[in-house]
């Protein structure tokens, strides 16, 4: 009868009104924030009003939005348990909605049944997460794929309404990794495809050398991410892509210090604080060992042959919310000559992040990097990188001594309360219960700071309309084409008027790999441009005979990815078959429980990449073309050694793209104006001399205008 009467109240009061929407409602007033809820008692205080969280009929300050972050945060932390506490540290149960067992891993059940047995809707909370939320005290979920707006609006409500029937009411702080980029390629952007607008890769972005474009897109995916119900980016990569063979390389926004900087520093400025930021990867990720990535134990090894660890940190933005170490352990950094993953390094962690950097906000694992390692190096699973003899427990132990605050991926509770009894016994209960709330201020603050303890709530109409805006699809086109590269036009060719004749010749397309290794789909025969697309600007023909120019979309070298039958390989950049002749030997890092050898040299070992074809295509094409143009549209997520250059007459690259921003470039609809985020290296020779650690150290691409493929360079159109 109170809250009845307390609605009224506010329906008849001059500027607060309770508005009801699909599945919870809100009340709107004028002298504090919207407060979203399903099942709370709401308090009044004069003419305000106030969510009671824990149902105890008072306003405690963690419930009151006019005390600060800081205050409610200490009093909600005092309040729970340790076992509370400990979930709180949880970060990152991953789901995908709905739990198709072709899109997760197996196991996905609702009320104990297969999604396609049980009659759930999409946006239903599956078992394993329900669990989580209920029994493990979790408050961070990662969602990664989704069939639509409308299904994650829903789930997010579902969520929401399920925790706030929960002791303390406490929210969750849905997170996502990127979502906005063409197509998924990874794990770390599996929510990428079409669901968001969609945008260059940040390495596109920063091929566009402005940050206006960059504040363009944090502005977007903010608007997006807030109108899905998601408040924590597990983004950007503040990462330098100092080491040109990195898989991860697409994430950053290249090798320049000062570039990358400015364009973390833009965005997380624009997404803060509504969204918060989890800047990745402390203290840089981008130094792996012969370009091999720490997602698998073949790549666990950061090094700094240059003794640039400096340069790195110096990315980072101490702004952002979070920061996220890598899985790397920085080979011989610390002067312990510990040789730890960073999130297990006092010295990475405690000493430079914390004491040197001054950084005081909210330290969170990387995915995994609790669980086992089984001792094969191609595996995804435990990335315990230099203490795989430590128990989950004493892991956790060891990482919360380090400084970390919070733990991603599948790490319950009770595993964190293991290390609990171990701080105990060792530090005694006092200590244990100041380190735990220490870590769990941080991660409220942090929310309370969204907004999401007043309305974690999302209006599923205005989710659908906002992820289908035009204005909004549009400025991700325009982002596209600006962050396309042209880096050659012999004799003027490009731009062709509207109508000329095309070829465009079928390319064998290679086939799809994991970061495994693992094949995902097979080769097949096509065009990596869209024909339909080509057919609106220019005539397609079916002979070079018949053609004005040709059109030769191709991709980067699929190189590999270090590791191969037992051996360690080059990963190539280049199409034809590469020898490692001038490779590092011994390696500087290496070792592994399940390794015979510590050196992971390479030199002398020969690769083939999947789609050296590439190469021949362009060749034959201007063989076929008999001296008209050919212009070749390379799509590539890192630097390529340019060998089918001197068979092009021009050559635009692009970082993420759809056809159309290719055509209205060819086309003179719009003037190119990207420039290279990275050097383009003159040879595999000069990508083997390059220290992995110093940005813009090789000899660039010289084509046969005598232009270098240098950090920096693009081409325009004369006007």
């Amino acid at each position: 009868m109170k809250r009845l009467i307390l609605l009224s109240f506010i329906l008849l009061s001059a500027c607060c009104t309770v508005e009801r929407k699909d599945g919870y409602q809100v009340i709107h007033q004028c002298g504090g924030p919207d407060l979203g809820f399903t099942s709370v008692p709401v308090l009044r205080k004069g003419s305000l009003a106030f969510k009671d969280l824990n149902r105890n009929t008072i306003l405690d300050p963690y419930e009151d939005w006019r005390l600060s972050p800081e205050e409610r945060a200490a009093d909600l932390s005092a309040r729970l348990t340790p076992e509370y506490l400990s979930g709180l540290m949880t970060n990152g149960h991953t789901v995908n909605v709905p739990g198709i067992s072709s899109m997760s891993v197996s196991g996905i059940t609702y009320n104990g049944l297969p999604y396609s047995e049980s009659g759930a809707e999409p946006s239903d909370i599956c078992d394993r997460l329900r669990e989580a939320l209920e029994n493990f005290d979790t408050r961070q979920v990662l969602l990664a794929h989704s069939d639509s707006p409308e299904t994650i609006a829903r789930w997010n409500n579902k969520v929401q309404a399920l925790v706030e029937s929960l002791p303390f009411g406490i929210p969750c702080a849905n997170s996502t990794d990127p979502r906005n980029e063409i197509r998924a390629t990874d794990e770390y952007n599996a929510g990428s495809g079409g669901v968001c607008s969609q945008w260059p890769t940040p390495l596109g972005l920063a091929a566009t050398f402005d940050t206006a474009v960059v504040a363009d897109f944090a502005r977007t995916v903010k608007r997006e991410y807030l109108a899905l119900g998601f408040r924590t980016a597990l983004s950007p990569q503040a990462d330098l892509a100092t080491e040109p063979r990195w898989r991860r390389v697409p994430g950053t926004f290249g090798e320049n210090p000062a570039l990358v900087a400015s364009m973390v520093r833009t965005y997380i400025r624009e997404m803060q604080p509504e969204i918060n930021c989890i800047e990745k990867h402390w203290p840089g990720g981008g130094t792996g060992e012969g370009g091999r990535d720490a997602h698998l134990a073949i790549g666990k090894y950061g090094v700094f042959p240059g003794g640039r660890l400096k340069t790195h940190m110096d990315a980072f933005d101490l702004s952002a919310a979070g920061i996220m170490p890598y899985y790397t352990i920085s080979f011989a950094q610390d002067p312990s000559g510990e040789n730890v993953g960073n999130s297990y390094s006092s010295y990475m962690i405690d000493s430079l992040l914390r004491k040197k950097y001054g950084y005081e906000g909210i330290v969170c694992t990387d995915w995994g990097i609790v669980a086992n390692y089984n001792g094969d190096p191609l595996s995804t699973g435990g990335k315990c990188y230099g203490v795989e003899g430590l128990t989950g427990g004493e892991r956790i132990f060891k990482a919360l001594e380090a400084g970390i605050d919070e733990f991603g991926g599948s790490v319950r509770a009770s595993e964190i309360m293991d290390a609990w009894k171990l701080w105990r016994d060792r530090y005694g209960e006092d200590s244990a219960r100041e380190r735990w709330e220490r870590s769990a201020r941080k991660i409220l603050e942090a929310m309370m700071r969204t907004g999401v303890f007043e309305n974690p709530y999302v209006d599923v109409a205005n989710a659908t309309a906002v992820l289908s805006d035009p204005e909004t699809f549009a400025l991700g086109e325009q982002a596209q084409v600006r962050s396309v590269v042209m880096v050659k036009n012999h004799g003027g060719v490009l731009p062709m008027p509207r109508g000329a004749k095309v070829y465009v010749p079928l390319r064998p397309i290679p086939g799809v790999y994991s970061m495994t290794g693992r094949l995902k789909k097979a080769p097949c025969t096509g065009y990596s441009v869209d024909t339909a697309m080509v057919a609106k600007y220019f005539t397609l023909v079916g002979t070079p005979q018949e053609a004005d120019f040709a059109i030769v979309a191709i991709t980067e070298p699929e190189g590999g990815i270090g590791y191969k039958d037992g051996e360690y390989m080059p990963i190539s950049l280049q199409y034809s078959p590469y020898t490692a002749t001038e490779a590092r030997d011994p390696s500087i890092a290496g070792g592994d429980p399940s390794e015979k050898t510590s050196n992971r040299s390479y030199k002398g070992r020969t690769l083939r990449v999947e789609n050296e074809t590439d190469l021949t295509l362009v060749r034959d094409t201007e063989a076929a073309m008999n001296g008209k143009p050919v212009v070749v549209l390379l799509q590539t997520t890192r630097p390529v050694v340019m060998e089918f250059e001197p068979s092009a007459d021009a050559i635009l690259v692009a970082f993420g793209v759809r056809s159309k921003a290719f055509m209205e470039l060819i086309s003179g609809e719009r003037q190119p104006s990207g420039r290279l985020p990275m050097q383009f290296p003159a040879s595999m020779a000069e990508v083997e001399r390059q220290k992995e650690d110093v940005p813009q150290d090789m000899t660039p691409w010289k084509d046969t205008e005598g232009n270098l493929y240098d950090y920096g360079f693009g081409l325009c159109y004369q006007e």
